[in-house]
């Protein structure tokens, strides 16, 4: 079937259409003319000219980040790692706007017709700067983690301290619970499930980055890390763990150490699990780094039924009675291991700190205690009995079968005498308050999984029985804490801490822009006469166990 062919000119033209193609003609040489287009017109009348807004610490003066500014028409606007924002707003510069102002753990004073936030003369180039008051008693100090970080302070043409400030090698997204350890006189950072530009699916196999030390020209703690990610051929972060035969796609790592092998030369080792899904857990044991391939190529799988030999959560190097030992926070350091390359790869090496029963496991109302002959209850580290859980202990004194004092983890707020259950801890020596203390998530708090604890005690193993809460979340989690004892400063006066910040698990609705699913940097000063009320005497070796 032909196609019909309609002519362009059938070769006489009226008054009329003469007309309308001359005014055409115009129109277009008008634009030409000028240089412009009708699109470039508008656009040429709306130079890009943010207003800066800085919102700072009204106490230390600095930058405070994920503070959520909103106009009156619920535009959010959230101030980044420095506390700022670039506001631009067509049809709003050049006008007084009302924002309201909200941070987790923040408080401020303006107001307006009962309204809580402030009015700002918004003009292009122009500034204001907002004071908040900070609840909490740790300070929150930056992101480490994700796009954008000093995106609106780019965007200001100010300085900034780290070195990829808006996507950096790796092109990470978000990334989900650090580990951290020193190797080889360098920090290497290990993550979960790391998110990426161009796919929804990112890398589920660990990811990993190297930073330096502050002693050897890495950042100042107290305005950020560069991180150095390993990366793949397409610049995205390279898997850490090799896929092989019949693995599933899922690999978390925690608990990592450093050892000498029988050769004397230094090894990173970490623990994994593998899954099909969240709760699906296939394999699990020790990963070990390759220097050359810089990736964990190498693995020993535990036994899957004695998983209660398994290691898991933060690590922490101490001595006791003057044998080295590697302790995992899981949550409580309840688990631990001589610091030996064959001691580490050996499943039975592992150490429980129990009172159960040697060779027996919980039973509830059937449980088996150790005590002496005088009735006295007994822990002790073994190889042959699991631990108990803080719920399992609180349950056995509820039962009648220990008391509240032979107890090791019954953890209460000093404030409000709320029982305190450990989702995940980091217990550290502290070389300033000369005890061992605990930065710690609650599970089911005031949020799901964001509200943040301090605790002491004479030994790792407690007992622990005060907690003084040092960060809130107004919904979202803030989980997965891991403490920094290579960034302490001032003899471990200021400690550092950071934790996965997400809306995923606390169902809170709208995740914030950028900062979903990435790492948050707080600072705690153990000076602040606010941490007195948990304080306990120091003690005379920090290394001593039962």
């Amino acid at each position: 079937m032909k196609r019909k062919v309609i002519p362009l000119s059938t070769g006489k033209t009226s008054k009329r259409t003469m007309f309308r193609t001359l005014f055409l003609l115009f129109v277009v040489t008008a634009f030409v003319l000028a240089g412009s287009s009708p699109a470039s017109v508008n656009a040429g009348a709306i130079a890009y000219n943010p207003f800066k807004i800085k919102v700072i610490d009204a106490d230390t003066g600095r930058g405070i980040p994920l503070v959520e500014l909103k106009t009156t028409n619920s535009i959010p606007y959230v101030t980044d790692s420095a506390g700022y924002v670039a506001f631009f707003e067509p049809g709003l510069m050049n006008e007084d706007v009302w924002f309201s102002i909200e941070s987790h753990g923040y408080t401020h004073n303006y107001e307006s017709f009962g309204a809580k936030g402030r009015t700002l003369s918004v003009t292009p180039g122009g500034e204001a700067t907002l004071e908040m008051h900070r609840v909490n008693i740790a300070e929150r100090l930056y992101r480490i983690t994700g796009q954008g970080i000093y995106r609106d302070s780019v965007m200001l043409g100010l300085s900034v301290p780290i070195a990829q400030p808006l996507l950096g090698a790796g092109k990470v997204m978000g990334q989900d619970t650090v580990q951290t350890v020193e190797y080889k006189g360098k920090l290497y950072w290990f993550w979960g499930d790391t998110n990426k530009p161009s796919h929804a699916l990112g890398n589920f196999r660990t990811t990993g980055a190297t930073s330096e030390l502050p002693a050897n020209g890495g950042l100042d703690p107290d305005v950020g890390v560069n991180l150095s990610y390993f990366v793949d051929a397409e610049g995205n972060t390279k898997k850490m763990v090799p896929q092989l035969a019949g693995d599933p796609n899922l690999f978390w790592v925690s608990g990592p150490m450093t050892t000498r092998d029988a050769s004397g030369a230094e090894r990173l080792l970490i623990t994994y699990s593998a899954l099909h899904g969240l709760g699906d857990e296939a394999a699990s044991g020790i990963l070990i780094w390759n220097d050359q391939d810089e990736q964990f190529s190498q693995r020993v799988e535990f036994d899957m039924n004695q998983r209660w030999k398994h290691p898991d959560g933060q690590s922490t190097l101490y001595t006791d009675n003057g044998l080295e030992y590697w302790l995992f926070n899981e949550p409580w350091p309840v688990k631990r291991v001589r610091n030996t390359f064959a001691s580490i790869t050996n499943m039975n090496s592992y150490e429980s700190f129990t009172p159960l029963q040697p060779g027996t496991q919980y039973a509830g109302a059937s449980t088996q205690l150790n005590r002496d002959g005088s009735g006295n209850l007994v822990w002790q580290w073994r190889t042959d009995t699991p631990a108990i859980t803080q719920q399992q202990e609180a349950e056995l004194i509820d039962l009648g079968k220990m008391t509240a004092n032979e107890a090791r983890f019954q953890l209460k707020g000093v404030d409000t005498g709320e029982d305190v259950i450990n989702h995940t801890g980091s217990v550290k020596w502290n070389e300033y308050r000369q005890v061992w203390n605990n930065v710690i998530e609650q599970r089911e708090g005031t949020s799901f999984m964001g509200e943040i604890w301090y605790a002491e005690a004479p030994s790792p193993t407690g007992p622990w029985t005060l907690a003084k809460k040092i960060v809130t979340h107004d919904g979202p989690d803030f989980y997965n804490v891991a403490r920094h004892s290579y960034f302490d400063k001032n003899n471990g006066r200021e400690i550092y801490f950071e934790g996965t910040y997400v809306a995923m698990f606390g169902n809170v609705g709208k995740p914030t822009p950028r900062y979903d699913y990435n790492q948050m940097m707080y600072k705690l000063d153990l000076s602040d006469e606010r941490l007195d009320s948990v304080k306990i005497a120091p003690i005379a070796a920090s290394s001593q166990e039962d």
